[in-house]
């Protein structure tokens, strides 16, 4: 059984503008020991989602639907007592800014203290020796004298792993990494992204990595899930989604990431155009108006997530036949504009 299994998730926020439909039907599960990448788009859902499962997004304006299953217990209809006793224990989250995240007015020491004694009876005196034993296991130069250091005075690199330090203090099975690297330099970033992979196999607990970056999740990730207007559109290994991917978003994300092996003034590759609004969604594939390679049918038709035929584990949700795709992302890679590949197999007969 996945330590955490995630049914049909759906989430709706009602605002003066319309109903946004955060996430929409979106069914994903993480094993004891693994790390599942989740990436997509600012607005794509990413983040509402484990939000969600960890409870943070209950308001009177929210509306929550589907199941979200750890160790057997439904964490989306757990009273919010319960929930409160499974958050920072057994489940735990990083955020993207730990700035606003650490009390300013506290000591990064006391904080993981208070942590601690929030969900253990521990001393003062233990719970202060495992903070310090925690910011030393988490790369922190002399633990012991920045235990008693405020937020301002330690970097932004410092700062999050002191979060890390935090997160794990009371040593939980499921860790939700929301963007954890977004603000930090991108020599900082791999070190951040080392440490959670290190602390991962060493802990043996389960990692949901979420970001908007496919390069970060690279050499970290077990599983990645690609999200996009709230839904999940591909899902595979990390080795099936850079090897042959297979839905028209995560070519343009692939295509997106900067390569040591392109010119350095090879100009980079975006994605046209625009993300939807998650009040009006467009009908039929939500891609389909940043698509090079749609067609009628796409306007209309809405793709389900489903796997291929020749790999059952590798999950897609394109209205494109399954060849065309392979032949798309082929010649993708072997330099073709889009609208070259879109021509290569015959789609040139309907214009974008």
């Amino acid at each position: 059984m996945a330590l955490l299994d995630v049914q049909d998730l759906r989430v709706r926020f009602a605002t003066e503008d319309g109903v946004v439909k955060a996430v929409d039907g979106v069914s994903v599960s993480v094993d004891s020991g693994q790390m599942l990448g989740v990436v997509g788009e600012s607005g794509s859902g990413k983040s509402v989602s484990m939000l969600t499962v960890m409870g943070l997004t209950r308001a009177a304006n929210a509306t929550i639907s589907g199941a979200a299953g750890f160790e057997g217990r439904d964490l989306l209809s757990m009273p919010a007592e319960d929930l409160r006793r499974v958050r920072g224990n057994d489940v735990a989250m990083i955020f993207q800014d730990p700035l606003s995240s650490l009390h300013p007015f506290y000591k990064v020491g006391t904080q993981i203290v208070e942590a601690m004694q929030a969900h253990r009876d521990i001393s003062d005196v233990a719970a202060r020796d495992r903070a310090v034993e925690l910011l030393g296991m988490v790369g922190i130069p002399d633990p012991r004298q920045r235990f008693g250091a405020y937020p301002h005075e330690l970097s932004g690199g410092m700062r999050q792993r002191a979060m890390i330090a935090m997160a794990l203090s009371n040593e939980p099975k499921l860790l939700i990494a929301d963007e954890p690297t977004t603000a930090l330099d991108v020599t900082v970033q791999a070190q951040i992204l080392q440490l959670l992979a290190r602390l991962q196999r060493e802990l043996a607990m389960a990692v949901v990595l979420i970001t908007h970056d496919l390069g970060v999740v690279a050499e970290v990730t077990d599983q990645i899930v690609v999200m996009y207007a709230g839904r999940i559109v591909e899902a595979a290994s990390t080795e099936k989604i850079f090897r042959a991917p297979e839905h028209p978003y995560t070519w343009g994300l692939l295509q997106s990431i900067p390569r040591l092996d392109k010119p350095r003034d090879e100009p980079l590759v975006p994605i046209a155009g625009l993300p939807p609004s998650l009040i009006n969604l467009p009908g039929g594939c939500s891609f389909h108006p940043r698509c090079p390679y749609v067609r009628e049918r796409h306007r209309r038709v809405e793709p389900q997530l489903e796997p291929l035929p020749d790999d059952p584990s590798h999950h897609v949700a394109c209205l494109l036949d399954g060849e065309m795709r392979k032949n798309i992302w082929k010649d993708l890679r072997a330099g073709m504009e889009p609208q070259q590949a879109r021509a290569a197999v015959g789609l040139e007969e309907e214009p974008a």
